[in-house]
């Protein structure tokens, strides 16, 4: 193709738009897209962003621009200001000093990769008109083309600035990562949480794209549970005000919308909920569903209470990586009373595996390596959890269920916690790793009850098992295993687990 066809041309008609459209209903790809100010209209420029602002909006970015003298970092603000603010362009053409995006706050992205934020306005402003020479109109483009430079350069200082000042972050947190066995009791723990924020970009960015999505709608067994539970319960969501936490492609919403729902709010903080806004107007479920972007600690929902919460927040041995916390946020703030969440019941349990072959590919391989002894290579493996599908011919114990979570009572400090639990072992052999999975339920006022497992005797799951590898096998015979496991604190999408054997 080529390039010129995919950059819209700007026009002050309806062209551009038209052009946007038919591109678009014709499936051309491109690279990156980003959101009109003020509808949900995706293009792939800034130019034709503001072309369509313009003429359909009556919203000229340039005019704004010039009429405050706003310098780079006054038109970053101005835009978070409107992506985060919501105002019309009326609004904003009216406006004179003092400006209400002058604050620091509005420095901060509201949109990720927003391509508005990486837009040289200078290609927005019209170049300084020559006037016939006088001494009056030379002195005034002089002055014009000053305050120009002194933009420039004022943007250019504070840019250095703050590239420093993450310079000598980045020093500091790596010079006490070197330096401390302990990173997070030493002095750069001041550090680390300047970048926990970075940390969940990179968690919710990972939601972005749609493969992981593909993956999950693909997991029949998770899917089809879910649109059991909604389908064969519709007296759960007739007329109801419903929300979706972590709505991602919008399936549980819409599925909650087909079963008569009155209305479905969905919200996501990854980027995929541009996808999602067209996912629903395909279904023709815009004025059932509508869906919010940004985290569900943070966003402001278009009303105070709702009856049912729906979520599959589930991660890897159900708490690595989940949102249960995000939920139990919105269940304490918005679920009406009487209302309630679903799945409305987990539980963890926990299993022995005998499986000599995994255990030299694992660990035993690094003790001759090519003839090198790398054995302490170890340490670094056995702290660090595998998630696989296990045989179940490797399974040499009865499951001990090791905590149970009710989530419409749960809050967070539940989420943390210890478990001493008993494993019946069934055969006589080595037991070389303890392995995890979950359940969930859908149970309460469901006149059909549903049900699904993540375990190794059932269908596999996008979730697989969560393995923990012993460093050096346990003979085992028919008796019992005490051992004991819990989830530290800290960040909640963390796991930290400890499984102390002993042998009756």
């Amino acid at each position: 193709m080529d390039p010129e066809e995919e950059m819209p041309e700007l026009s002050d008609g309806e062209e551009a738009w038209d052009d946007e459209e038919e591109e678009e209903e014709e499936g051309t790809a491109v690279a990156q897209r980003t959101r009109c100010l003020f509808c949900d209209r995706l293009f792939s420029s800034a130019e034709a962003v503001f072309s369509h602002c313009k003429t359909e909006h009556q919203f000229d970015v340039s005019d704004v621009i010039q009429k405050h003298g706003l310098d780079f970092y006054g038109y970053i603000k101005l835009i978070n200001f409107v992506r985060l603010k919501k105002p019309t362009g009326a609004y904003l053409s009216s406006l004179s000093s003092p400006l209400p995006w002058e604050g620091e706050e509005y420095m901060k992205p509201e949109l990720e990769d927003d391509l508005l934020l990486q837009f040289d306005i200078e290609d927005l402003c019209e170049p300084v008109k020559v006037l016939p020479s006088n001494g009056l109109n030379d002195t005034m483009v002089l002055l014009e083309q000053l305050k120009r430079a002194e933009y420039r350069a004022r943007a250019a200082e504070a840019a250095l600035a703050r590239a420093q000042d993450d310079l000598q972050k980045m020093k500091q947190f790596a010079q006490d990562f070197v330096m401390n066995t302990d990173v997070r009791s030493s002095s750069s723990s001041s550090a680390i949480a300047d970048l926990q924020e970075d940390e969940d970009g990179v968690y919710f960015s990972s939601y972005g794209h749609y493969g992981i999505h593909e993956e999950m709608l693909k997991d029949k067994v998770r899917t089809e549970s879910y649109r059991d539970f909604i389908y064969q319960n519709p007296h759960i969501f007739k007329d109801k005000v419903v929300l979706d936490v972590g709505c991602g492609t919008g399936i549980l919403s819409m599925f909650a919308a087909k079963a008569g729902a009155k209305k479905v709010i969905g919200v996501d903080q990854s980027e995929i909920i541009y996808q999602a806004m067209d996912i629903i107007r395909l279904n023709k479920l815009e004025n059932i569903i509508t869906l919010v972007k940004g985290r569900i600690e943070e966003v402001d929902l278009p009303l105070e209470k709702v009856d049912v919460i729906i979520s599959e927040w589930m991660g890897y041995f159900l708490l690595f990586e989940s949102m249960l916390d995000s939920v139990i946020y919105a269940k304490d703030k918005y679920l009406a009373q009487g209302g309630s969440v679903y799945p409305d019941l987990c539980t963890i349990s926990l299993v022995a595996v005998g499986d000599m072959n995994k255990h030299v590919d694992k660990l035993l391989f690094w003790e001759d390596v090519y003839g090198f002894d790398m054995s302490c290579m170890k340490k670094a493996v056995i702290p660090e959890a595998v998630v696989e599908v296990l045989d179940p011919n490797t399974l040499i114990s009865t499951a001990s269920v090791i905590k149970h979570i009710n989530c419409n009572t749960a809050s967070t400090p539940d989420l943390e916690f210890s478990s001493d639990f008993t494993l019946s072992i069934t055969m006589s052999t080595q037991c070389t790793a303890i392995a995890g999975y979950f359940d969930v339920f859908f149970e309460k006022n469901c006149c059909n009850k549903v049900l699904f497992s993540t375990g190794p005797q059932c269908t596999k799951t996008h979730w697989k098992q969560t393995v923990f590898l012993l460093e050096k096998p346990i003979p085992v015979e028919a008796a019992s295993s005490n051992s004991s496991m819990g989830r530290k604190e800290g960040n909640l999408k963390d796991l930290d687990c400890w499984l102390p054997l002993e042998r009756p």
